[in-house]
C-alpha cells in the first residue's frame, strides 16, 4: 500500500514578527443547550513576546483587530465569550480584560506587526505605531507576578466568598469595579471571578485574585522546596455539595505535580490531595480533562503524565467536622461551667457543698471525654502516584491542550513539531510538520456536532447562528452552494487546530 501524503495545513497565518505565545479561540456560542460551539464569529485570537494581539477571522483568514496590550511579552490569553471580553497576561505585570465584542471591530486597526518591520526599522515604528493602532475598550486592569514565566488560571466564581461580598457593601466599592459598558447595558455587577497567580514573594505559593473587585482573598502554599511554579489550573468540582469544591492545581520547577482543594470556599484554608513527581524538568503545561476525572502535564523532558482527580464529599465532611469540634466542645464545657456556677448560689452546708463538687466533677469527666474530638484524627490521605507517564523521546512540549470532546490532545514542540496523542491510551496519533523552528502554542476549537433533519420538508437545518458576519446553513446534496457558504460552512464545521511558532507564524490545521 502506498504511504498516506504527510499532512498539510490549511491556512498559515502570517503577521506576527516576534514569536507567538499564546493562542486562544472566542467568540463560542456558549449556551447550555448545544454547549461550545463556533458561529461565523468565531475569532483566533494570538498574543506574541512583542505584546501584540491579532484577532483574525476564520472565514476569511485575515485579521480583524490588531493592537498593542502589553509593553512586554503575552504569557496566557483566555476568552470570557459570555461578556465578549478577551483576557490577556503580560510579562509587564498586568492583567487586562478587553471588551472586544463585534461593534468593538469596526473602529480596530487591521494593519499587522509584520507590515511596519516592512515599511521600515522596527525600533523607530513601535511608538508610531502603538499610537496608530487604537485600543479596545479597557473593563479590567490588574497588578500581578510574572516573574516565573507562569500564566493565570480562571474559573467562574461559585457561590460567594467572604472576602468577595465587600463589593456590593457601599457605592465606593462598587464604583471602582463597575465600567460604564456594564451599567449601561445591565445596569447590574458584572460577573465574579476567580484568578489565580504566583504569589509575589513565595516561590511556591499562589494567590487568589476576586473580579471585579481585585481584591486578593488568599494566599495558597502549595509545597515547600518545589522551586518557581510553572503552570497552574483552576476549577470547580460538579459534586453536589454547598459550597462546591474548589480545586487548584500547581505544577513546579523540579517537576513536581499538586492538587490541593478547598472546601470551605475561595477565602479558606487549602488540602493537599495529590503530590507527584513524574517529570525530571521544569513543568511546562498542563490541562484538565472536560469531565474533570483526569489533568495532563508536559515538562521540558520527554514525558507526559496523566493525574488523577479524586475529590469527594468524605474530605469536605472531614474538614467542616474538624473546623466545627473545638467550637462543640468548648460550648459543652461552658454549659458544665455555667451549672456549676448555678448550683453554688444555693444555700448548703460545708459537707453538702464538697460532696456535690466531688460528684460533679466525676460526672463531667467521661461527659467531656464523649464529645470532645480525638487529638489523633485521622489525616487526610495524598495520592503519589499518577495514573499512567508515558516517555515519548521528545523533550520540550509545551503549550499542552485537550479538546473539548476529550478525544485528543496536542503539544507544541520545540522540535518545530506539533504533536497529537489519544487522550485515552495517551499514544501518539499523528505529528504535524510545517513550521522550521520551535512551536510555543496549540489551541483547538469546540466541536460542532451536526444534526440532519429526519423530515425533508422542514429543509436546511442551520449550523451555527445569524450574526454580523453572515448565516452558515448546511446545504443539501442536490443544489450547490455558493462559494461563500461553503467558506462560512467550513470555518464553522472544520476540527480546527492553531499552532504558533517562534517564526511568528501560525498554522491552521483540520484534524480529526
Amino acid at each position: 500500500m502506498a504511504a498516506r501524503p504527510p499532512a498539510q495545513p490549511v491556512a498559515i497565518l502570517r503577521g506576527h514578527r516576534a514569536q507567538v505565545h499564546a493562542a486562544v479561540f472566542m467568540r463560542l456560542d456558549q449556551t447550555e443547550s448545544s454547549g461550545a460551539t463556533m458561529t461565523t464569529d468565531t475569532r483566533l485570537a494570538t498574543g506574541d513576546s512583542d505584546g501584540y494581539v491579532v484577532l483574525w477571522d476564520l472565514a476569511i483568514v485575515r485579521p480583524r483587530a490588531v493592537w498593542r496590550a502589553h509593553t512586554s511579552s503575552i504569557l496566557g490569553l483566555a476568552a470570557w465569550d459570555d461578556d465578549q471580553q478577551l483576557v490577556t497576561h503580560g510579562r509587564d505585570h498586568r492583567l487586562v480584560v478587553w471588551q472586544v465584542g463585534v461593534a468593538d471591530e469596526a473602529r480596530m486597526s487591521t494593519t499587522l506587526p509584520l507590515d511596519d518591520e516592512l515599511s521600515g526599522s522596527v525600533s523607530t515604528k513601535i511608538s508610531e505605531s502603538t499610537a496608530l493602532r487604537p485600543q479596545p475598550w479597557m473593563v479590567q486592569v490588574l497588578e500581578v507576578n510574572t516573574m516565573n514565566f507562569c500564566a493565570f488560571a480562571w474559573t467562574n466564581l461559585a457561590g460567594r466568598a467572604a472576602a468577595a461580598t465587600t463589593v456590593t457593601k457601599g457605592s465606593r466599592e462598587i464604583s471602582t469595579c463597575t465600567t460604564a459598558t456594564d451599567l449601561a447595558l445591565n445596569g447590574t455587577m458584572p460577573r465574579e471571578r476567580l484568578v489565580a497567580v504566583p504569589n509575589t514573594l513565595t516561590l511556591e505559593a499562589i494567590d487568589l485574585y476576586h473580579l471585579p473587585s481585585q481584591q486578593r482573598i488568599n494566599t495558597i502554599r502549595a509545597g515547600t522546596k518545589e522551586g518557581m511554579i510553572m503552570a497552574v489550573a483552576l476549577f470547580y468540582t460538579s459534586l453536589p455539595t454547598a459550597p462546591e469544591p474548589l480545586v487548584l492545581i500547581a505544577g513546579f520547577e523540579n517537576g513536581v505535580v499538586v492538587l490541593a482543594t478547598l472546601c470551605q470556599g475561595a477565602d479558606g484554608p487549602a488540602t493537599i490531595l495529590y503530590r507527584a513527581q513524574p517529570h525530571s524538568q521544569p513543568v511546562l503545561s498542563l490541562d484538565v480533562a472536560p469531565d474533570r476525572s483526569y489533568f495532563l502535564t508536559s515538562a521540558a523532558d520527554a514525558v507526559l503524565a496523566k493525574h488523577p482527580i479524586r475529590v469527594t464529599v468524605a474530605t469536605q465532611e472531614q474538614q467542616r467536622t474538624s473546623a466545627l469540634a473545638p467550637s462543640t466542645s468548648k460550648t459543652l464545657q461552658m454549659s458544665s461551667a455555667s451549672n456549676a456556677a448555678q448550683s453554688t448560689r444555693k444555700p448548703v452546708s460545708l459537707l453538702s457543698a464538697a460532696l456535690a463538687k466531688e460528684a460533679a466533677t466525676s460526672a463531667s469527666t467521661p461527659l467531656s471525654r464523649e464529645f470532645k474530638p480525638t487529638p489523633a484524627e485521622k489525616p487526610v490521605e495524598v495520592e503519589t502516584q499518577p495514573l499512567a507517564t508515558v516517555n515519548t523521546k521528545h523533550a520540550g512540549q509545551q503549550g499542552l491542550r485537550i479538546r473539548d470532546d476529550g478525544r485528543v490532545f496536542a503539544t507544541a514542540g520545540w522540535d518545530a513539531r506539533v504533536r497529537v496523542y489519544s487522550a485515552q491510551t495517551m499514544k501518539e496519533v499523528a505529528v504535524l510538520k510545517w513550521h522550521q523552528t520551535g512551536c510555543f502554542a496549540v489551541a483547538f476549537a469546540p466541536i460542532v456536532k451536526t444534526v440532519t433533519s429526519p423530515d425533508a420538508e422542514h429543509g436546511d437545518k442551520d449550523l451555527a447562528t445569524s450574526s454580523g458576519a453572515g448565516v452558515v446553513s448546511k446545504v443539501s446534496s442536490n443544489r450547490e452552494a455558493s462559494v461563500k457558504e461553503r467558506r462560512l460552512r467550513h470555518a464553522v464545521t472544520a476540527h480546527w487546530l492553531a499552532a504558533g511558532s517562534k517564526d511568528g507564524k501560525i498554522s491552521l490545521w483540520d484534524i480529526f
